[in-house]
């Protein structure tokens, strides 16, 4: 039992770890590339992870094996630690991220102009 939890909070952590990095480098390199100044300094991507690794770790840290972990099947040996659904969750979050945070800087300041 504690074993599949520790294996589950493992994948959830993963799966939001690889999120944060992969929106936290594109939104660098694009911004930099685009913009000719990075959005996020180095300071502020410190900032990102530091947080984005606590809040992880207590997830992985604070949430107690079920007994209806032991009515699923155990996974394989061989099974791959990010799965295919995982794989599709990282980047359908990524994209939404990517989505509104470009949103913002690349039109954030008309769409304030516009409510004001």
């Amino acid at each position: 039992m504690w074993g599949r939890n520790v294996y589950d909070s493992i994948s959830k952590f993963l799966q939001f770890q690889l999120t944060v990095n992969i929106v936290a480098v594109i939104v660098a390199f694009t911004g930099a590339c685009i913009t000719q100044d990075s959005p996020l300094k180095a300071v502020q991507m410190l900032w990102v992870n530091l947080i984005m690794d606590t809040f992880a770790s207590l997830a992985l840290a604070t949430e107690p094996p079920t007994e209806a972990l032991l009515l699923r099947k155990p996974y394989g040996r061989n099974k791959p630690l990010i799965s295919r659904t995982m794989m599709k969750n990282i980047l359908g979050h990524a994209v939404y991220q990517l989505t509104l945070i470009f949103t913002l800087l690349f039109v954030g300041e008309q769409l304030g102009q516009t409510a004001q």
